[in-house]
């Protein structure tokens, strides 16, 4: 999972690992931060806490990023430790989807990126075998906001809220969204979802039922944490089995949504409308499709 294996640690210490600018955090009591890292994982009580902890880039994932929460993620599913995975965010965002910036480099022809490191994580995520609970503490932008179509219980603070921005963009819905959010909101609210670019209150999410349940923000882990550990005393293999159950006729529409999303995405790419979408943003303007697509 990472490149260099943890330091002997005295007894009752945390191991340590660190991969670039990604932090994990193994064996750990409570919750703690890594300085100047990306990602936080604690185990505790069966439960694995991952924080997306870039703040002042409001949670945006750049691609070593997917990279590591994949890592997180298929280390959890192996370890005999973790039942229940909880995702998470710090200050006023959950995650802001891909970093703009590194996109915009991409589709312009002058950035460089992983293409396998988000299919990989959305493999990882689509076939995960334990319980993924998500608390959305902020903003959650594209992987934000689809990624509650993977979780299977999402909470979200009250003065929180999600956005699909793919249309804004010129591009095409991710991580299967175009068969999970129908599956779970509905057509019409899907649609909406995924067409109009439009903010999501987290009311509008809970009455959809996009989310579980909307908390207060300062009772957001708490609440979320107190519904993980019902889930973590239970027997593991029965999680699976049971998680496996419910999700086992979904898979093969999962994988056909994913493959037509991705097909889409590449064709949609550098086009012009995806092009005035990133020069738009990196001048800090609104993008005007006037005559394009």
């Amino acid at each position: 999972m990472v490149q260099q294996p943890p330091t002997a640690a005295p007894r009752n210490s945390v191991a340590l690992v660190g991969l670039g600018a990604v932090g994990i955090l193994f064996a750990a009591p409570l919750a703690a931060r890594l300085p100047g890292a990306l990602r936080v994982v604690a185990d505790a009580a069966r439960i694995r806490t991952i924080t997306i902890d870039r703040p002042e880039a409001k949670g945006a994932m750049r691609g070593d990023m997917w990279s590591a929460l994949g890592d997180a993620l298929a280390d959890a599913e192996d370890n005999t430790g973790v039942a229940v995975v909880v995702l998470t965010g710090t200050g006023d965002a959950f995650c802001a989807g891909v970093d703009l910036a590194e996109m915009a480099e991409i589709a312009m022809g002058t950035g460089v990126a992983d293409a396998h490191a988000f299919p990989k994580l959305a493999d990882t995520m689509s076939t995960f075998a334990k319980p993924l609970l998500v608390a959305v503490n902020g903003i959650g932008v594209g992987f934000g906001a689809t990624v509650l179509g993977f979780a299977d219980l999402a909470f979200m603070a009250s003065t929180a809220k999600v956005k699909c921005p793919f249309t804004r963009l010129g591009v095409a819905p991710e991580l299967a969204s175009s068969y999970t959010f129908p599956a779970l909101i509905g057509r019409q609210n899907a649609s909406w979802a995924l067409l109009s670019s439009e903010w999501l209150s987290a009311e509008e999410c809970e009455a959809m039922g996009l989310v579980f349940r909307v908390c207060e923000p300062d009772d957001l882990i708490a609440v979320t944490l107190e519904h993980a550990r019902v889930l973590a005393a239970k027997p593991i293999s029965s999680l699976v089995e049971s998680k496996r159950a419910i999700l086992a006729g979904m898979a093969p529409q999962i994988a056909a949504a994913r493959q037509r999303e991705d097909e889409a995405f590449q064709r949609l790419l550098g086009t012009p409308e995806n092009l005035e979408a990133m020069t738009a943003f990196a001048e800090k303007r609104e993008p005007d499709f006037t005559g394009l697509g």
